[in-house]
């Protein structure tokens, strides 16, 4: 029987297992999920069967650097903020932060395959999901070279890590530009980094809008040009006022200090995650149910 993509799509839900894995269980199994599934848990790799499917939107950003210009942040999910506290999940989230420092990963989905001690990625995050009891994956990382002179990671406990890279300035800059990104979530470095079409949705809006008045086209457009402008420098580091300095922007702060950003980096634990909202008493009286 034909292993589809779709198969091993399904499986991998089911059970977090890695493609290649889940395809060579589906191989083995002729095609059968079950039997693929069963084929797992016998392999010790199953554990996750079930928990896969639970939300895992707490967890940790973590940060690996080669003291060379190259350096990680990578996000590592669980289900609880008490999870994301733990010493062996937390381990595991240094692992992985590590080894893409040293493989340079496509993505996230090709991090399972790399190898650790005893193993793989992949085989060690399914030992663990079996110890801690929560789903657990890897979601996503930023990998990057850095081109300045002045480069700083900041890690706002482990919830939100930023990596800013400069030219000119020094390292307390570099810092409060990093703090600033962490609080203040830029969308880009500047106006011209802006990608075309995410300008162009914006402007049709502001312009909808502008219509609405009933003015006459040109004065529509003006007002199109402004909304934008200030549109613009709430969403772009050089536009946004400086936190520790609302007075001034973080362009104005970079210029009277004679530097340049050349890239930042941020991820955030859950950014983007639809969390689900739990019954408390529900939760509770199912376990019993299952239980009695």
């Amino acid at each position: 029987m034909q292993i589809t993509a779709e198969m091993v799509r399904q499986l991998r839900e089911r059970t977090g297992v890695g493609m290649m894995e889940c395809k060579r269980f589906l191989t083995e199994a002729g095609g059968d999920m079950e039997a693929a599934i069963d084929l797992l848990r016998k392999a010790g790799q199953g554990r996750a069967d079930k928990k896969a499917g639970r939300a895992a939107a707490e967890g940790a950003i973590l940060v690996e650097s080669d003291g060379q210009g190259t350096c990680v942040l990578v996000e590592v999910n669980c289900e609880t903020d008490f999870v994301a506290r733990d010493r062996q999940f937390l381990a595991f989230g240094r692992t992985v932060a590590q080894v893409i420092l040293e493989h340079a990963p496509a993505g996230a989905d090709a991090v399972g395959s790399l190898a650790v001690e005893d193993g793989c990625v992949e085989e060690a995050r399914q030992k663990l999901v079996g110890k801690i009891g929560e789903n657990i994956r890897v979601r996503r990382f930023e990998r990057a070279n850095l081109r300045g002179d002045v480069s700083a990671v900041y890690l706002h406990g482990v919830r939100i890590g930023v990596l800013v890279d400069m030219n000119g300035g020094d390292e307390a800059l570099a810092r409060d530009i990093a703090m600033h990104v962490a609080a203040s979530r830029p969308l880009c470095v500047s106006d011209k980094d802006m990608p075309a079409e995410t300008l162009e949705r914006e402007k049709s809006v502001l312009r909808a809008q502008a219509e609405d008045s009933g003015k006459p086209p040109e004065i529509i457009e003006k007002m199109v040009q402004g909304r934008l402008r200030k549109y613009l420098a709430e969403v772009t580091l050089l536009g946004q006022p400086f936190v520790k300095d609302p007075d001034r922007s973080v362009g104005q702060l970079l210029e009277s200090r004679k530097a340049e950003v050349n890239a930042f980096y941020r991820l955030e634990v859950g950014e983007g995650i639809e969390k689900k909202q739990e019954n408390f008493a529900a939760e509770v009286e199912a376990q019993v149910k299952a239980a009695g």
